[in-house]
């Protein structure tokens, strides 16, 4: 059976739902298609590490993007094979062909793996499903171990011990964000994930494990073993590339496009955590996180748009940021946050006071601006993108009470 669209975008996250509305606002009669892995439609991807476990008037109905009122048809639990540019077809697993006049690669990326057995009660975390899954797992004081001290896996294991759960945090830093973040916050995050219950096995990695009907049994680096009700993995995503590269488009750190989303394949398009651009301010990149996931999929649906239709189209120029709510601190930032660059400081409130730490973090390479942290600071973040974006050297002087702090 062949189905055929006007516009078929394969991967059913953010960008997906983003890029269907994208195509919406020029296009109001092309057919659309939709093709996703998940047995869920689009969903609001960081509800399912945040709201869905710390804010009890957000429901799970809310999650859920309503990618339905775009017209688009939606194909979940659909994996596709293969692409064939020449012939602008992309055929399932199960042999199902879809056809298409433009395609776009919104895939995304799959939650990277640790060699543990395939157990419903170790959850690699990324969907709706797995958000599910944890959920089963969490409350009545169960034990789960989170494993991965970054972005997820410092959200998840503040999320879990306020729902009830004991929790054990398995990370490989010295302190809790320790790779991001300044040695002082980082400590400080520390004190407030043990003060809060958490308990924190520093400096770890889980080497192997094994499950029966007693639980999971993990072994760490250190030699010893861990026994959870269950696991919850959070190391980041590996981008799903696969049917780019096999269809021979350009690979590197993502599927490689222009400012426009476009491959080198005229008819083949990418966005969102899959894609790799050159973004006006931190250059060519591939970013993780939803302002991108949406921003990028609307302006690339309108390129596609507007390529149909044979209009002048409009590149993507948006440098996202990005957030993260722990306990009761949270944050915004743009471009890099690596605690190993050289990092300026300029606290309203400095960490290790007692109270909450709010202020400004720069990070420099030589005297070039990567990246801005804004602890507890909102409303700034385009305020780091001019000075991210000025083609100039700064000094600890230049960038300390550039952005206010209160």
């Amino acid at each position: 059976m062949q189905r055929d669209y006007d516009y078929l975008v394969i991967g059913a996250g953010m960008a997906a739902d983003s890029a269907a509305r994208g195509i919406r606002e020029l296009d109001p009669d092309g057919s659309i298609g939709i093709v996703g892995e998940e047995v869920d439609p689009p969903v609001a991807r960081p509800s399912l590490s945040k709201k869905l476990w710390t804010d009890p008037e957000f429901t799970l109905e809310q999650s859920w993007l309503g990618t339905e009122e775009t017209g688009a048809a939606l194909h979940t639990a659909t994996r596709i094979r293969s692409v064939d540019r020449a012939a602008r077809t992309a055929t399932t697993e199960d042999g199902d062909v879809f056809g298409y006049r433009r395609l776009l690669l919104a895939t995304g990326g799959h939650p990277k793996q640790l060699d543990l057995p395939d157990d419903s009660r170790i959850v690699h975390f990324r969907t709706m499903e797995d958000f599910r899954r944890l959920q089963g797992l969490a409350g009545e004081q169960r034990h789960v171990a989170v494993v991965g001290g970054g972005y997820i896996g410092t959200e998840l294991a503040a999320a879990l011990v306020q729902n009830d759960t004991r929790v054990t945090f398995v990370f490989p830093q010295e302190f809790v964000g320790g790779a991001s973040y300044p040695h002082a916050l980082a400590e400080q995050l520390s004190e407030t994930y043990a003060a809060r219950g958490v308990q924190l096995r520093p400096g770890t990695r889980v080497t192997g494990g094994t499950a029966d009907a007693h639980g999971v049994h993990l072994t760490l680096d250190d030699g010893s073993t861990l026994d959870v009700d269950g696991v919850a993995v959070g190391l980041g995503i590996s981008p799903a590339t696969t049917l780019a590269e096999d269809a021979g488009l350009t690979v590197t750190d993502g599927v490689e496009v222009d400012a426009f989303g476009r491959t080198e394949d005229p008819d083949v398009y990418a966005a969102g955590d899959v894609a790799n651009w050159p973004d006006p301010i931190l250059g060519r990149t591939r970013v993780e996180h939803v302002e991108n996931a949406t921003d990028m999929g609307t302006a690339v649906g309108k390129v596609m748009a507007a390529d149909t239709l044979g209009r002048d189209a409009e590149p993507y120029t948006h440098t996202p940021s990005f957030y993260s709510d722990l306990f009761d601190a949270g944050y915004e930032a743009v471009g890099t946050l690596d605690a190993s660059l050289d990092l300026v400081t300029d606290w309203a409130t400095p960490p290790g006071t007692g109270e909450e730490a709010a202020g400004v973090v720069y990070y420099l390479e030589g005297d070039r601006l990567r990246g801005v942290l804004l602890w507890n600071v909102w409303d700034s973040t385009d305020a780091a993108r001019e000075l991210l974006a000025a083609e100039r050297g700064y000094t600890a002087d230049d960038l300390v009470g550039a952005i206010p702090t209160s």
